[in-house]
C-alpha cells in the first residue's frame, strides 16, 4: 500500500513539469462500449464519418465541418492524413475539445495473459493533459503527440501512443513506468511546447516582432467593430455587401464600402482607423472576413435558439423550394413553447439537398438537429405541405421521422388545406373555373403594357375627382387610393381574394380602358379583338354574378387564412376558426340568396349590365334538349347551379380537408380550451397518444390536478378569464401555478407544440428570393444560410454585443493584428 502511494506521488511530481491544461469531458456511461461511445457523441455533438479526402470535388475548400471529426482516438484519422491547409483547423478543434478521457464502470481485462490487467480510470487524474483512452481498441494514446505529429515515423516505438495505442498495462508500474518514459521523450516535450505556443497568441512571432500597445489594440477593435455593425445592418436590410467594382476609382464601390465611407464622414475617430488609414494587413474589408463575421453571428443565433428551446418539446416544420441558381433548398423551422408559456417559431437554417426524396430530407434534417445539439427524441410534431414525399404514409418524411420519434404527430399545413379547398371548389364548378380564366385574361389585357396601366390609373384618378365633386365619397388621410388590378396566384395565399376586390374597385375604369383600346385605330387587330372579348365578359351578368359570389366566399375564408398564418396560432383555436368559417358559409347558403341577388342587380344597374329575366327559360348547351327543359329558368340556374352548387362544393372541401372526426387527438384535447376541462378526455389523450411522456404514477396525478384546476378556474379570477389554450399555458406561468399543475402544463405544451401552418417556412423562401437574386445567384450555401438566419431572426441577432463578437472572432484563429 505504501509503495502505491509513493508511485502515485512520483507520478504527480513528474506531471507537474508540464504546464497548461486542456478541458476534459467526463461522461458517465454503462459498461457497454457501444453505449459509452453513444454517450460521448451525444455530449459533444459528434457525427461519425470521415472527413472528405482532398481528392474529392471539394478539394479547394478552406473550411471543414467539425461535426465530422471523430473523438475516439482508436477510430480517428491521423493528422498527416488531412490536407495541409486543414490541419490547423483540426488542431484547434481537438485542442478545444481536450483529451478523450471517458469513464467506464469497468474496463476490459487482457485475458490472454496469466495475470490479466486492465486500464485504470485513476490514471486520468495523474496525467490529465495528454492521456486518452479508446474503448474501441482498449488502448491509451497521447493527445498532444497526435495533434502535433504531421508525418508518420517508422522508428521503433514512435507510433505506440499515436497510431497503434499502448495497452501493456503491466509496464505501468514504478520508475520504469511507460507513461513516465513517454513524457520524457523529445517528441512529447516538443508537442508540449508546440501546444503552449499555439494557444498563446502573444508568443507568436508576428506578435513578438510588432509589440502593439493598448492604443493600437483599441484602434483595431474600433475598426473591426465598425465592420461588424455595417455588416449586421446591411444584412438586416437584405442588402448586398459587395460591389461590382470596388476599386478606388469606382463611382459605386458597393454598399459595404460606401457605408463605411459615410460613417467616416460623420466621425473623425472612425475615419482615422478605417479604409485608407487602416494597416494593409488588417483592414477587415475582405469577403472572407465578412463571411466569418456573418457565420459567427449566425451561429450565436442558433445557439440562442437552442438555449431558448432547452429541454422543451419541439416540432419540426420543413419545406423545400428552388433558389435562383436552381438549387433545391430545404428550410427548417422549430416550433416550441418557451419558459414564459409563449409559442415560438424559430428559423434554424437553410440546407441544400441533392433531391427531394424523403430519405434525403430526413438525413439532412437529422444532421442539422444533431449538429445544433437538439435531441430528436424531444420531437412532438411535424408540419409539412401535402406533397407525397412529405405526407406519405409508408415512405414519406413524416413516416420516417415517426420511426425514430413515435410521438411526432404529422399535421398537414392548415393554410395549404384552405388554399387547396378554394382551388378545388373553383375547378369542380365549370362556370367558376371559367370565371378565373376570364379574370386572368382581363388583367393581362388591361395591364399588358405600361401605357395601358397608366391609362387605368389616370381613369381612376378622374373617377375619384368626379365622385369627390358630387359628394358621394369623402376625402381623408389614406382614403381613395388609386391602386391597380392584382393578379391571382395559386401559390400566394389570399391572392384570389385581393384580385377580385381590386377588379370590383376598378370595374368602371377597367371598362373605360377597354373601350379606348377597342376604339383606338392605332391598336393592332389582335389587341382590339382581345379587348372586345374581355369587355364582353365584364359586361355579362354571369361574370358579375360569380365575381360577387367568389368575393363573398373568399371574404369569409380570408380571415381564416390570415389567422392560420400567425406564428402564435394554436391548433385547437385554428379548428374553431375553421368551424366558424363553415357555419358562416352554410348560413350564407341557406339564408343569403335574396340579399345577395339584390346586391348583384344593384351593381349591374349602376354599371349598365343587362340583367336577365329570372322567370324566363334558360337555354344552354349544359342541359340536354328535352321537352322538360323549359322549367329551367334563369333564376333556377343562378340559384341552384351556381349559388348553391358552388357553396356546396366549398363546404364539401372544407369538411373533407378539415374533418375533426378524423383527428381524435384534437377532439380529445379540445376541452383544455373550455371553461370546464373534461378530465376523462385529457387522461385518455395522455394514455393513448403520449404514453412515453407520462409514467403510470403521473397519469394518476394528472387526474387529480385536472380536478383541482377545474375547481380553481371557477374561483380564481385570473384563471377564470382564460379563453384559449395559449392563455391557459401563459397564465399558469404568470400566476406561478405551473409548479402546482406541472402535469397539466406539460399536456398544454404538448398540444401547443403541434403546428398549424408552414407559413414561417414560406416566409423564409420569400427572404431567400430577396437575398439570392439574378445578380447574386453565385452565393455559397453557407453564406446564404447565415444571411437568412440573421435576417429572419433579427430580434435575436440585434442583441449581440459587438465586443463579444470581436472576442469570438479573435479566438476563431490567429490574427495578424492583436485585438
Amino acid at each position: 500500500m505504501g509503495k502505491e502511494k509513493t508511485i502515485h506521488s512520483f507520478f504527480k511530481r513528474k506531471e507537474s513539469d508540464e504546464q497548461g491544461s486542456s478541458k476534459r469531458h467526463k461522461t458517465s456511461t454503462t459498461t457497454s462500449e457501444a453505449e459509452a461511445r453513444e454517450t460521448q457523441q451525444e455530449r459533444h455533438g459528434n457525427v461519425e464519418g470521415p472527413l472528405p479526402q482532398s481528392n474529392t470535388n471539394e478539394v479547394d475548400t478552406n473550411e471543414v465541418d467539425s461535426s465530422n471529426f471523430e473523438r475516439d482516438p482508436g477510430k480517428r484519422k491521423q493528422l498527416w492524413e488531412y490536407p495541409p491547409n486543414l490541419r490547423e483547423q483540426v488542431r484547434r478543434f481537438y485542442l478545444g475539445e481536450g483529451p478523450y478521457q471517458i469513464l467506464l464502470t469497468e474496463y476490459p481485462k487482457d485475458n490472454s495473459k496469466k495475470n490479466p490487467r486492465k486500464f485504470q480510470s485513476s490514471w486520468f487524474g495523474v496525467f490529465p493533459n495528454w492521456l486518452e483512452y479508446s474503448p474501441t481498441t482498449d488502448a491509451c494514446y497521447c493527445f498532444l503527440c497526435y495533434i502535433f505529429c504531421d508525418k508518420p515515423n517508422d522508428s521503433h516505438g514512435h507510433d505506440s501512443f499515436i497510431v497503434k495505442g499502448f495497452k501493456n498495462w503491466k509496464k505501468v508500474r514504478g520508475k520504469d513506468c511507460a507513461f513516465l518514459k513517454h513524457i520524457s521523450t523529445t517528441q512529447h516535450r516538443s508537442a508540449l511546447i508546440f501546444k503552449e505556443n499555439l494557444l498563446n497568441q502573444a508568443s507568436h512571432i508576428e506578435n513578438v516582432i510588432s509589440k502593439q500597445n493598448d492604443e493600437l489594440i483599441m484602434k483595431n477593435r474600433l475598426r473591426l467593430k465598425t465592420t461588424i455593425d455595417v455588416i449586421r445592418w446591411l444584412t438586416f436590410q437584405a442588402c448586398a455587401l459587395r460591389g461590382h467594382d470596388e476599386s478606388s476609382t469606382s463611382k459605386n464601390r458597393g454598399n459595404f464600402l460606401e457605408m463605411l465611407q459615410l460613417l467616416a464622414s460623420y466621425n473623425d475617430e472612425v475615419a482615422n482607423v478605417i479604409l485608407g488609414n487602416a494597416p494593409y494587413n488588417s483592414k477587415y474589408t475582405s469577403s472572407d472576413i465578412q463571411k466569418e463575421i456573418l457565420n459567427i453571428i449566425a451561429n450565436r443565433v442558433r445557439k440562442s435558439i437552442r438555449s431558448e428551446v432547452g429541454d422543451s418539446y419541439y416540432c419540426v416544420m420543413v419545406d423545400e423550394s428552388r433558389d435562383e441558381s436552381k438549387k433545391e433548398q430545404m428550410a427548417i423551422v422549430l416550433r416550441f413553447v418557451d419558459e414564459k408559456g409563449i409559442i415560438r417559431e424559430r428559423f434554424l437554417g437553410l440546407v441544400h439537398v441533392r433531391d427531394t426524396l424523403s430519405a434525403t430530407l430526413k438525413l439532412s434534417l437529422w444532421q442539422q438537429l444533431s449538429h445544433n445539439q437538439f435531441d430528436v427524441n424531444k420531437i412532438r410534431g411535424q408540419g409539412y405541405d401535402g406533397a407525397s414525399n412529405m405526407r406519405g404514409e409508408w415512405n414519406g418524411l413524416q413516416a420516417l421521422v415517426l420511426k425514430d420519434s413515435p410521438y411526432a404527430y404529422y399535421i398537414h399545413c392548415f393554410a395549404h388545406r384552405l388554399q387547396l379547398a378554394l382551388v378545388c371548389a373553383s375547378k369542380e364548378v365549370w362556370p367558376v373555373h371559367k370565371f378565373f380564366s376570364d379574370l386572368v385574361g382581363i388583367i393581362n389585357v388591361v395591364c399588358a403594357s405600361s401605357k395601358r396601366h397608366d391609362e387605368l390609373q389616370k381613369a381612376k384618378q378622374d373617377e375619384i375627382k368626379e365622385l369627390l365633386e358630387l359628394g358621394e365619397i369623402k376625402s381623408g388621410k389614406g382614403k381613395n387610393q388609386v391602386g391597380t388590378l392584382k393578379r391571382p396566384g395559386d401559390t400566394r395565399w389570399g391572392s384570389h381574394f385581393d384580385s377580385i376586390c381590386s377588379l370590383l374597385k376598378m370595374y368602371n375604369v377597367t371598362l373605360t380602358v377597354l373601350k379606348r383600346i377597342m376604339d383606338d385605330p392605332s391598336s393592332k387587330y389582335t389587341q382590339r379583338g382581345d379587348a372586345y372579348a374581355v369587355y364582353g365578359n365584364l359586361k355579362s351578368f354571369e361574370f358579375v354574378f360569380i365575381l360577387h359570389l367568389m368575393k363573398e366566399i373568399m371574404g369569409k375564408t380570408d380571415t381564416l387564412s390570415q389567422a392560420l398564418q400567425k406564428k402564435t396560432q394554436d391548433i385547437l383555436n385554428a379548428m374553431d376558426q375553421v368551424a366558424t368559417a363553415k357555419v358562416s358559409i352554410d348560413t350564407f347558403r341557406n339564408t343569403g340568396w335574396d340579399k345577395f341577388l339584390e346586391d348583384v342587380i344593384f351593381f349591374c344597374e349602376k354599371h349598365q349590365v343587362t340583367v336577365p329575366d329570372m322567370d324566363s327559360p334558360y337555354v344552354s348547351t349544359n342541359y340536354r334538349p328535352r321537352k322538360n327543359d323549359l322549367h329551367v329558368t334563369f333564376g333556377h340556374y343562378y340559384r341552384a347551379d351556381l349559388f348553391i352548387s358552388t357553396l356546396d362544393k366549398q363546404l364539401h372541401e372544407l369538411n373533407s380537408r378539415f374533418s375533426e372526426h378524423t383527428m381524435e387527438l384534437l377532439s380529445l384535447s379540445a376541452s383544455l380550451a373550455s371553461k370546464e376541462i373534461n378530465v376523462e378526455d385529457i387522461c385518455l389523450l395522455v394514455e393513448r397518444y403520449y404514453p412515453g411522456d407520462f409514467t403510470e404514477q403521473e397519469r394518476i396525478g394528472l387526474q387529480y390536478q385536472l380536478e383541482n384546476l377545474n375547481i380553481e378556474m371557477k374561483n380564481n379570477i385570473r384563471l377564470s378569464g382564460v379563453s384559449n389554450l395559449p392563455d391557459l399555458c401563459k397564465t399558469l406561468v404568470e400566476t406561478q401555478k405551473r409548479e402546482t399543475y406541472n402535469l397539466v402544463d406539460r399536456v398544454c405544451r404538448l398540444i401547443l407544440t403541434l403546428p398549424v401552418s408552414t407559413a414561417t417556412t414560406e416566409r423564409a423562401f420569400s427572404a431567400m428570393k430577396i437575398f439570392k437574386t439574378r445578380l447574386r445567384n453565385k452565393m455559397s450555401d453557407e453564406y446564404l444560410a447565415d444571411s437568412l438566419v440573421i435576417y429572419i431572426e433579427k430580434e435575436i441577432a440585434e442583441n449581440f454585443d459587438s465586443n463579444s463578437i470581436i472576442d469570438e472572432f479573435k479566438d476563431l484563429k490567429g490574427r495578424r493584428a492583436e485585438l
